[in-house]
């Protein structure tokens, strides 16, 4: 099963399923090295910017996703 798999599959769950599996491999995170980490997030770096590159996914303002998420929270 893929990554893009799971994902999906995961995304199906209510969004408390979805926050305890979140707290749970964030929790993992701190359990790798330092270079381990240095290492995911340079991958993950990567990932973003051949989406933006690839027009895959759009960039936004910063202020404007900031409005948005103030105006979720009220």
């Amino acid at each position: 099963m893929t990554v893009k798999q799971i994902e999906k599959q995961l995304l199906k769950l209510d969004s408390r399923s979805r926050a305890k599996l979140a707290e749970r491999l964030l929790h993992s995170l701190d359990e790798l090295s330092e270079a381990e980490n240095e290492q995911l997030w340079a991958q993950e770096a990567l990932r973003r910017h051949q989406e933006l590159s690839s027009g895959k996914v759009k960039a936004r303002p910063a202020n404007e996703v900031l409005r948005e998420a103030r105006a979720r929270l009220k």
